[in-house]
């Protein structure tokens, strides 16, 4: 089925700017019996008071305990403009009520100019699951060559059985430019050890992990912590709304990114008589079902929940949407994406309530408390111009892609479910 508009997908759904370009006038917003506030309503006057966040009433889900996240100081608060620097909800005003969501924080984006028109506590802290694949990307995209082939080793078949992976196999080897294709396509969590160690240099993964942390201290994104490459959940481990978004603006900046996020099919070809090839889709279902699509990352565990990225462009506008702490109903994780950028695309050109930073722009204030003072750089040798100019060969956005010229797959490994469930397809 497909989403275009504004959805109709049986919650809140927005008012559309009217073709003047003009916003609804103020008036006071009148919530139902359940709380929540109804088509054509207009976000409430600021007050001193936090505002809620539009919800829709609890599914009555049971999830573990949410883990306790590290204390976020006042400068941190404010990163983008002073206005972020709440839990509730943060909209321009007289602007018509953002959609009712179950997800515990987000926020709306413009991938240009920056500007950031609302949030949900943008900048609390929460549990990423594999939204955390971004950071990795951010940080390993600009420095690995797509066309080396790398042998996988044991260590990188370490991680959770039954969360997700590509299907890689111990000794197989794979072009980067696969991994790429196998990390978002089908949020491979082998995928993501390899290419973490690829980074991390003599260090491994974990130079890649500290490598990944340094990234987010350049790019501003100071409630992210990585424990762990893939986002497969580790104490200490967490990002924000507006981390996202951050993180996300330096990942669509990059080509290969954009053309790696459309990609439609990969084939993973057989290496040999060891294992027959096999295709991966891109399990994004934005891509394909929302006009204008540019691709994201879905992600999922017990402890965070539903979480994703998403970007779409509109009449050459192009927005980001972040979101954290969903649960899949009524509606799925990508579909609270493409709500909010459905009511994000209604608001004015210059609709804002702060600003995404720039990479290397000194924080207000104080040091930050949530991340570690020191991490390593990213050590691995950027690929040469020699490459010929594109770094991803072949057809951009859908279709059919055949990558690499020597690959394994063993299907007993290809391990499904755990960080992205069927529910965030």
């Amino acid at each position: 089925m497909a989403v275009a508009g504004a959805l109709a997908l049986g919650v809140a759904s927005v008012v559309p700017v009217p073709a003047t370009g003009s916003v609804p006038a103020r008036t006071a917003a009148v919530r139902d019996v359940a709380g929540r506030i109804p088509v054509g309503a207009v976000a409430p006057e600021p007050s001193a008071a936090e505002v809620p966040c539009p919800t829709p009433p609890a599914p009555g889900v049971s999830s573990p305990p949410r883990p306790v996240p590290p204390p976020v100081g006042p400068a941190e608060r404010a990163v983008g403009g002073a206005a972020l620097a709440t839990a509730g909800l943060v909209v321009p005003p007289g602007t018509p009520a953002p959609p009712a969501l179950t997800a515990t924080s987000w926020l709306v984006a413009d991938l240009d100019t920056g500007a950031v028109l609302g949030g949900c506590g943008p900048h609390e802290p929460g549990t990423p699951a594999s939204v955390q694949k971004l950071l990795l990307a951010a940080t390993m995209l600009p420095a690995l060559d797509p066309r080396q082939m790398v042998t996988v080793t044991d260590a990188d078949m370490d991680f959770e059985p039954g969360s997700s992976a590509v299907g890689l196999v111990e000794d197989g080897r794979y072009s980067v430019e696969l991994l790429w294709l196998g990390l978002l396509l089908v949020s491979g969590n082998d995928a993501a050890n390899v290419l973490a160690r690829l980074g991390g240099g003599a260090e491994g993964a974990a130079g890649g992990v500290r490598a990944m942390n340094e990234q987010a201290r350049r790019l501003g994104a100071y409630q992210t912590h990585a424990v762990t490459p893939s986002g497969l959940d580790g104490p200490g481990q967490f990002t924000s709304a507006y981390d996202l978004a951050l993180i996300a603006r330096a990942c669509f900046a990059d080509p290969a990114f954009r053309r790696y996020a459309l990609t439609d099919l990969a084939q993973v070809p057989a290496q040999g008589s060891r294992a027959r090839g096999f295709p991966i889709k891109n399990e994004n279902s934005l891509v394909g079902q929302y006009p204008g699509a540019l691709g994201g990352k879905t992600g999922f565990t017990d402890l965070a929940r539903h979480t994703y990225v998403g970007a779409a462009e509109r009449d050459g506008r192009r927005l980001v949407v972040t979101l954290l702490g969903a649960e899949s109903w009524p509606l799925r994780g990508w579909q609270q994406g493409a709500a909010l950028l459905d009511w994000g695309f209604s608001l004015p050109r210059d609709a804002t309530v702060g600003r995404l930073v720039e990479p290397g722009e000194p924080m207000p204030g104080s040091t930050p408390t949530g991340v570690p003072a020191t991490a390593a750089t990213v050590v691995a040798v950027p690929h040469t111009a020699g490459s010929g100019g594109s770094r991803w060969p072949g057809a951009a956005g859908g279709g059919l892609l055949l990558v690499g010229t020597a690959l394994t797959v063993v299907l007993l490994r290809r391990r499904r479910g755990g960080d992205q469930t069927p529910a965030d397809g």
